[in-house]
């Protein structure tokens, strides 16, 4: 199967395994209450959260937050699937990470549209003090992140042994 329709289905089912992961958190724990999973650590919670990341941008303007929560993110969206299409025969790596970013993008953006905030319920702590409250469309993005870096570090590694294997076959750089 092409890497595109592979990137397509995971893209597709951590839209779907978000937005029923949400639902069931709306339907089954009232807003702002929680169910504990594992004392002292771990929550399932109903959070709203109106801005972006750890809720900044929550309170700016309904035009500020029209630009900023909807209409770059639809732009970003569609950056992504070029990216993504770019990158189908180059690098896993890659495309994958786009797909992960794409995939939570989707998700929040869904929210965003419908709701006008996002539905975040994995609620991690120790005694009071609180991680931010997430939910898999976060996930998603975080582990992009984390294979962004890791591309980032492979090319930097590559470009090092490039040059190393450039100086031992007698092909120093002409800017000394």
């Amino acid at each position: 199967m092409d890497r595109i329709w592979k990137m397509s289905l995971m893209i597709v089912g951590i839209i779907i395994l978000d937005q029923v992961t949400k639902g069931v958190v709306q339907h089954n724990i009232p807003y702002g209450g929680h169910i504990t999973v594992i004392p002292g650590f771990f929550n399932f919670s109903h959070v709203h959260n109106p801005g972006a990341a750890f809720g900044m941008g929550a309170y700016g303007g309904d035009g500020v937050r029209l630009v900023f929560f909807k209409i770059i993110p639809v732009l970003a969206c569609i950056w992504l699937m070029v990216l993504i299409w770019k990158e189908r025969a180059r690098s896993l790596l890659l495309c994958t990470a786009y797909s992960l970013v794409l995939a939570g993008a989707v998700g929040n953006l869904i929210d965003r549209i419908t709701l006008d905030y996002v539905v975040d319920f994995l609620d991690f702590y120790i005694g009071r003090s609180h991680f931010p409250s997430f939910n898999v469309a976060d996930s998603a993005i975080s582990i992009a992140a984390g294979l962004l870096i890791i591309d980032f570090i492979q090319g930097f590694r590559k470009v090092g042994s490039e040059k190393d294997s450039d100086v031992a076959n007698g092909q120093e750089s002409k800017e000394s």
